[in-house]
């Protein structure tokens, strides 16, 4: 069983014979992307794990693009009945958007293991472990034989419009140069699978031999890794003509570590 945004209001924190649950099939995945509590934020969908896989996208609570202005939403690419659809319940509806698109992209979506979406953020639950990630929507049912929790949270990102999967990858830069700079630092992948967009991986001071490291959701899974571009920007002009390199780029790919 696949809960797409399973309903808060009436449904939340009730008897497990009201509400969908783990004991209703033998495998129940979850995709939570409107959890925010329903009074004030107006959520229409449950917080709680409540199936042998909890995902919660994003978060769970704010979906990217659903921000976007209503007039903008409402004369959407998809015609006006679903842009106005999406202005009112546009998180809530992400879910089976999700589950749409992972049926098309098997091995998009990994869910990482992690006690909050702020850990998430973090170094903490980065790469997947040695049995792997579940897939988000269609293909979660791939892991079943492999859930050792009681409940499992994963949390992911995805894009802001379709295509919405996204692939994971740590990127780590040390810098190499003569004096420091303010500005800010792009990278991006080129590998067999296809190329990623600038992704900025760091803003502010620029240090000669500091190291930075962040985190690229690319928008496609790019592979074998077979060029890096680094590119780096100080927005303003500077009679010195400052120079500086990267000595070193590491990529780490969340999927196979």
């Amino acid at each position: 069983l696949s809960g797409l945004d399973p309903a808060q209001p009436y449904f939340q924190g009730t008897s497990t014979e009201v509400r969908l649950d783990k004991s209703d099939a033998e495998f129940v995945d979850i995709i939570h992307t409107d959890s925010a509590p329903t009074i004030p934020y107006l959520g229409f969908g449950m917080s709680p794990a409540i199936g042998h896989l909890d995902f919660y996208p994003n978060g769970g609570k704010q979906m990217p693009g659903c921000g976007k202005n209503p007039v903008s939403q409402i004369v959407d690419l998809d015609g006006i009945w679903e842009g106005t659809r999406d202005f009112v319940a546009c998180n809530h509806l992400r879910s089976y958007k999700y589950y749409s698109d992972s049926i098309i992209y098997p091995d998009g979506f990994l869910g990482y293991s992690c006690a909050s979406y702020d850990v998430f953020q973090t170094e903490t639950c980065f790469p997947c472990p040695r049995e792997g990630c579940p897939n988000m929507g269609h293909f979660a049912d791939k892991f079943k034989g492999k859930i050792k929790n009681n409940f499992l949270k994963l949390y992911l990102n995805t894009g802001e419009a379709k295509d919405f999967a996204l692939w994971r990858y740590k990127v780590t830069v040390t810098l190499s140069g003569k004096s420091k700079v303010k500005g800010y630092v792009n990278i991006a992948l080129y590998g067999s699978g296809g190329n990623t967009r600038q992704h900025q991986i760091v803003k502010g001071t620029l240090k000669p031999d500091n190291t930075y490291t962040s985190f690229i959701d690319a928008e496609v899974n790019i592979g074998t890794v077979t060029k890096v571009k680094f590119l780096w920007n100080n927005n303003r002009l500077n009679p010195t003509f400052p120079k500086l390199g990267a000595a070193t780029i590491t990529v780490q790919s969340g999927e196979t570590g």
